[in-house]
């Protein structure tokens, strides 16, 4: 069982900012581009944001600008900051090793206009 942490969300004001954390384990981490994607009720999930393991990164069109991927290996750690929040950002937000079909229990963040 591989286990992924995500924390970080919670509720905010349009304009607002998060910033979200993903813990995995080492073995898998070290290895994996981590991606960050996100699910609104009635959708399907989407990939928003991506890093490899060297840094580079890849972001969906609508969160360019206004979110930033980065990862702190020694500590097996993705993270997502998001500023500038919109009132249809509003989803669970969850990250997965690229590839390996490993999800977390997601992290919920909420918008309010």
């Amino acid at each position: 069982q591989v286990q992924l942490v995500e924390s970080g969300g919670g509720l905010v004001q349009a304009g607002g900012s998060l910033r979200l954390s993903c813990t995995a384990p080492g073995n898998i981490f070290s290895r994996s581009a981590m991606g960050w994607y996100r699910q609104a009720p009635g959708q399907q999930r989407e990939l928003i944001a991506l890093i490899t393991t060297v840094g580079i990164t890849n972001y969906a069109d609508f969160v360019k600008g206004r979110f930033t991927i980065s990862r702190e290996n020694a500590k097996n750690t993705v993270y997502l900051q998001m500023n500038n929040l919109k009132p249809e950002d509003t989803a669970v937000y969850y990250c997965q090793p690229i590839g390996t079909g490993y999800w977390g229990q997601g992290t919920q963040v909420t918008v309010s206009s």
